[in-house]
């Protein structure tokens, strides 16, 4: 099992940053990808970005390209997204998600393990 807690949501005007942050402890955690999802009121789940083990490879939606950076630290078992230029269309739960590593990223349309999600509003 992997238990996954996230933080740093909250609300913030259009045009401005959040730092969410996800820490992850019960398994090894180098032994894992780790990505992002979100889900706004009455829309599906939606793939965000995800990064591979080692913090060298990453993957992102369309929508979030040039604005988000997902980063991990091994060493403190946190995976990171950094949230700039944040739009109201960004508003969502965003929840943190744990795949084990299987050699290679892609968009991720399902996650072994989800942390309980954070909420992240951002005003026009």
């Amino acid at each position: 099992q992997v238990q996954l807690v996230e933080s740093g949501g909250g609300l913030v005007q259009a045009g401005g940053s959040l730092r969410l942050s996800c820490a992850a402890s019960g398994r090894t955690f180098s032994n894992y990808a780790m990505g992002w999802f979100r889900q706004a009121p009455g829309k599906e789940r939606e793939f965000v970005a995800n990064i591979d083990r080692s913090g060298e490879s990453t993957v992102y939606v369309d929508s979030v390209k040039g604005r988000f950076n997902i980063s991990r630290g091994n060493a403190k078992n946190t995976v990171y997204l950094q949230m700039n230029s944040l739009k109201p269309e960004d508003t969502a739960v965003y929840y943190c998600a744990a795949r084990p590593w299987i050699g290679r990223l892609a968009v991720w349309n399902n996650a072994e393990y989800w942390g309980q999600g954070t909420q992240v509003t951002v005003s026009s």
